[in-house]
């Protein structure tokens, strides 16, 4: 009878909350008397994760958005090693959050705990010496990306390419019609999902801007009809103020972003992961970016990558129009995406090869590397 497996895992926001769930039901289906231990969100709990703080207190993006929480930061760091090397885990699975699972990587490799790291940060574009750091840090490097796996090849840190759970879940075919009567959507015409980030900064970022662009959008194509979900309340509230006084014909809708994007002809998007999302449903899109002044400003001295949206890093080349900083404007916006409308496959004719790419089982896949990464194959 083999021994109870501990486990413990630290995720940073919501995409990791659901990355880790999915892990831990891929490892619970191959070990059932694991016990789960760390920091994650309501899904990972539903799993079984004994979280010693909530998620949300990692969560916090950009450069300089992050200096007035870091003294909150390193103090749940320091505690959160100090009950780790308590508590002995066989392994621990740091989820994304770079900047705050290497250091807690290193300090348990140190102390004899394997440590497995699953999302590649953007070293490949940015900061490329933190590599050396990872390989100190790390067992075991999980990507979701092939062109990240050779990175790390090339830099003899143990990597295993798993693919993307999102790939895994999302159809290689989805259909309109059923999406836009479950959303109350006009069935003719063109519908143009906007989706200005999940975050209030991004949304306080981007959403007038989005807005402004839909209204710019319509007058080049006045039968033209926008979905925009809400991925809170909180954000909800704060689109319905940026709403009042314009005369858009847009519904919002409570999450079901996937539902939008099912239904969409074409997207107004943030980068980040929802690109992501936006190419597995084949939906041609227009990528805007916008962080603090400041921030931006180091970000272009250290990026090396010449792309940000995702779906040219995939390809590795100029798939989607992606919009920065202050060249995201209204017009601009409205401009790349008005064409997107009539020879959207100029894009989605790609999409479908790297969805294919990205199709790889990765939970179970990611399971397996984990368990034979400590000999419980």
């Amino acid at each position: 009878m083999r021994a109870p497996l501990k486990v413990a895992l630290v995720a940073g926001e919501s995409s990791g909350d659901i990355l880790g769930a999915g892990l831990m039901q891929a490892l619970k289906a191959r070990h059932p008397d694991v016990q789960f231990i760390g920091v994650g969100g309501a899904r990972m709990e539903a799993e079984g994760l004994r979280s010693y703080f909530p998620l949300e207190r990692l969560a916090v993006m950009g450069l300089v958005e992050v200096l007035g929480r870091l003294p909150e930061l390193l103090a749940r760091r320091r505690q959160l090693l100090r009950d780790l090397l308590e508590a002995r885990p066989d392994v621990f699975i740091g989820i994304d959050a770079p900047d705050f699972n290497l250091d807690l990587e290193l300090r348990l490799r140190r102390a004899g705990i394997r440590t497995v790291h699953y999302v590649s940060p953007s070293v490949w574009a940015w900061r490329q010496k933190r590599v050396f750091k990872i390989r100190d840090a790390c067992d075991l490097m999980l990507t979701l990306f092939p062109f990240e796996a050779k990175f790390y090849e090339e830099h003899r840190v143990p990597v295993r390419f798993v693919g993307h759970p999102l790939a895994d879940t999302i159809p290689l075919q989805t259909e309109r019609e059923p999406a836009r009567q479950a959303l109350g959507l006009p069935a003719q015409g063109m519908v143009v999902a906007l989706l200005p980030g999940s975050r209030g900064g991004e949304v306080a970022r981007l959403g007038e801007l989005f807005l402004a662009a839909a209204e710019r959008l319509r007058a080049m194509r006045p039968g033209v009809h926008f979905v925009l979900p809400c991925a809170s309340p909180e954000r909800r509230t704060q689109l319905e103020a940026m709403l009042a006084g314009r005369d858009l014909p847009l519904t919002l809708v409570d999450g079901r972003s996937h539902e939008a994007l099912a239904a969409c002809d074409a997207v107004l998007i943030a980068s980040g992961t929802a690109t992501l999302e936006a190419l597995l449903f084949k939906r041609p899109m227009v990528v805007a970016y916008s962080v603090a002044p400041l921030t931006f400003r180091i970000l272009k001295r250290l990026v090396r990558s010449p792309y940000v949206a995702l779906p040219n890093l995939l390809a590795q080349r100029l798939l989607v129009p992606e919009l920065l900083q202050e060249a995201a404007t209204p017009e601009a916006l409205a401009q790349a995406l008005s064409p997107l409308l009539d020879n959207g496959d100029v894009q989605t004719e790609d999409f479908d090869r790297i969805h294919r790419t990205l199709r790889c089982e990765a939970s179970s896949q990611a399971a397996d590397a984990v368990l034979g990464l400590i000999g419980q194959g």
